[in-house]
């Protein structure tokens, strides 16, 4: 009878420690799916032109989620262009030579002052030769003579007209000063353009927004969050490991969580781990107190599960492979 009892309890005791074995898990930590949020805004100030994607959407990375009315800013976008063409055209203009009806019209211009000169200098031999006869006076003398010195300085100046426009009209400093307006006009007009395309505002990541603080027609402040976004690769799982645990931990570890009404299991990894505990109570560490102190840790999850998971979802999280 005293063997089958102590049979009976050596029984009891072995199913217990078999099932207390059974039942060592891994260590779970606690923690929430975080989401890091972009607020778009734009830097001008305007009335609110259009809301291109709405509240709870998904937007494409570069896909227009809403925009500013571009006035003023256009009208002043094409004064600057305007200026820029006309700084360009005078560069052009210096920096090219002449026409050929143009160089053909000046050495039409010097044939004639050549004719005009020739009949010149010919008068005034026939007005020397009549005054050393005293048939003309002193006066027209002078004035034939005058002519001819007029017609000699019109032919030097239509042949230097013609050399220079058989040149580059524009002077080395001339053009140098012409290149740089159209660079100063070019920059006024590449800052209106920047002015005008910031206007609207394009998703700098694929993801959903998540909310609207503006309607069509509102005015927008210069700076003021319009819409927010959540990218889908800012998804991310924090939660938190004791003190005594945090040494066994590094960034590139995988790890696995559940959360309620999950399909799958969760895979991420781990990214960030907190310099310094959190929590901390304001007493002496004793053997009790460290027990409280935890880190905060943070893991990206895998791209394909990325865009499903919800933030503010409780999550149970633990070390893959243990």
């Amino acid at each position: 009878m005293n063997c089958s009892r102590h049979s009976l309890l050596l029984g009891a005791v072995l199913v217990a420690f078999l099932a207390a074995c059974g039942d060592q898990r891994p260590p779970s930590f606690q923690g929430y799916i975080e989401g890091e949020y972009i607020y778009l805004a734009a830097p001008q100030a305007g009335y609110l032109e259009s809301l291109d994607s709405r509240r709870g959407s998904r937007a494409e990375e570069g896909q227009a989620v809403f925009a500013i009315a571009p006035e003023p800013d256009s009208l002043a976008l094409a004064e600057a262009e305007a200026r820029s063409s006309a700084a360009r055209d005078r560069l052009n203009n210096l920096s090219e030579a002449r026409r050929p009806p143009e160089i053909a019209a000046l050495e039409a211009e010097l044939r004639a002052a050549d004719a005009a000169l020739q009949l010149s200098e010919t008068q005034l031999r026939q007005q020397q030769a009549l005054a050393r006869q005293h048939f003309v006076s002193q006066a027209r003398l002078d004035e034939a003579r005058a002519t001819r010195d007029g017609n000699a300085a019109r032919r030097d100046a239509a042949r230097q007209q013609l050399a220079n426009f058989r040149i580059s009209v524009g002077r080395r400093f001339e053009v140098r000063s012409a290149e740089a307006d159209l660079q100063a006009a070019a920059a006024v007009a590449a800052q209106k353009r920047w002015l005008v395309d910031s206007k609207t505002v394009a998703a700098p990541a694929t993801g959903e927004v998540t909310d609207t603080y503006y309607q069509a027609g509102e005015w927008v402040p210069a700076g003021a969050a319009v819409a927010s976004l959540l990218p889908d690769g800012r998804r991310r799982l924090r939660f938190y490991v004791p003190q005594a645990l945090i040494a066994g931990l590094k960034p590139g570890q995988q790890v696995e969580a559940r959360c309620d009404g999950c399909s799958e299991v969760i895979r991420a990894t781990i990214d960030f781990i907190a310099p310094q505990a959190e929590y901390t109570p304001p007493v002496i560490y004793s053997r009790g107190s460290r027990e409280k102190l935890v880190f905060r840790v943070e893991a990206a999850p895998a791209a394909a599960q990325a865009a499903s998971l919800r933030p503010g979802v409780p999550v149970d999280v633990w070390i893959a492979g243990n």
